[in-house]
């Protein structure tokens, strides 16, 4: 027939928009997978400030398996029971913690799910006892946000000399500082541990010296 050839056109079209609708759903389904879900379990009145990416934290927290509750990790347990703490949003812990621990202030409690694309994915982690393709539980409690070794204002600060690179002496102290600023007492090894993790992570060339450059992770001009 004379319209058979309209009518094909139609129901492909039909079928490539259902595909597409298909895929569309799949891939949305896909993200919602991927997202970290987070839980605020306590907000305190003064929510000042709120943590942002190269800020130094101090936190407590547990990780659970999803799949059966169990418990692979307590930071209570582990340093003497100190607080744990890191750089945020630089690597230094899983992918999913650096986001779940965004826009949070001191005091702050939350409770967050992890999928595996943002923890230790389809690898695992045997050596803390996480199986592939697992979804982790964290409960979180944070203690302290302070300006940590990633901001311009805070590597010129360190830089004492001005010399565009940090020595080990220099971050060394301004770890003191901060430290002193927020009172709390720790073991020695906290503040060797930290100084340790920041030149593994960034001196790249293994010179000794942290340069602007290494340093630099938001590619900020003033540097």
């Amino acid at each position: 027939p004379a319209d058979a050839v309209p009518r094909r056109r139609s129901a492909m079209c039909r079928g490539l928009s259902l595909l597409l609708a298909t895929v569309a759903l799949l891939a949305a389904t896909a993200r919602a997978e991927e997202e970290v879900k987070i839980e605020v379990l306590h907000l305190p009145e003064s929510c000042s400030p709120k943590s942002k990416k190269g800020d130094l934290l101090n936190a407590h927290y547990d990780g659970f398996l999803a799949s059966n509750g169990s418990k692979f990790y307590c930071s209570r347990t582990q340093n003497d029971g100190h607080p744990k703490w890191f750089v945020l949003g630089v690597g230094q812990v899983i992918k999913g913690l650096d986001i779940a621990m965004m826009n949070m202030c001191p005091g702050e409690k939350r409770k967050v799910i992890i999928p595996p694309s943002l923890a230790y994915g389809q690898q695992g982690y045997a050596q803390g006892k996480i199986p592939p393709n697992a979804t982790l539980i964290f409960e979180i409690e944070l203690y302290a946000v302070n300006q940590g070794p990633r901001s311009v204002e805070a590597f010129h600060r360190i830089d004492k000399d001005s010399d565009k690179k940090l020595s080990e002496l220099e971050i060394s102290q301004y770890l003191k500082e901060e430290f002193a600023r927020d009172g709390k007492k720790r073991h020695p090894s906290v503040h060797d541990e930290i100084l340790a993790d920041i030149f593994k992570k960034n001196d790249h060339d293994g010179d000794g010296f942290i340069s602007a450059k290494e340093y630099n992770v938001y590619q900020h001009d003033e540097l």
